[in-house]
């Protein structure tokens, strides 16, 4: 995996998630296929599989580029702006 010009923006160590599931998913009713985890401010966020699709709309409404699976035994890292695994 290459390193993306992003990974050097984010936080040191990365941001505590801020729950265990997405919040959004919960308030709409609807169930999250995979979550993903916001590496700038801990936003957990389900993805594009998803009904709502929030870990993207977090990054249209923060910029937050780059976010990692939150999914047991993966740790594999995504950047929006470059469209690429990190």
């Amino acid at each position: 995996m290459s390193e993306c010009s992003h990974i050097a923006e984010l936080p040191r160590p990365e941001p505590a998630p801020r729950g265990a599931t997405c919040p959004a998913c919960l308030a709409a009713g609807s169930h999250p296929v995979q979550l993903r985890l916001c590496l700038v401010c801990g936003e957990v966020g389900c993805c594009d599989s998803s009904p709502y699709q929030h870990a993207t709309q977090h990054f249209k409404e923060t910029g937050h580029a780059v976010m990692r699976s939150f999914e047991p035994g993966e740790s594999w890292r995504w950047c929006f702006v470059d469209g690429s695994i990190v």
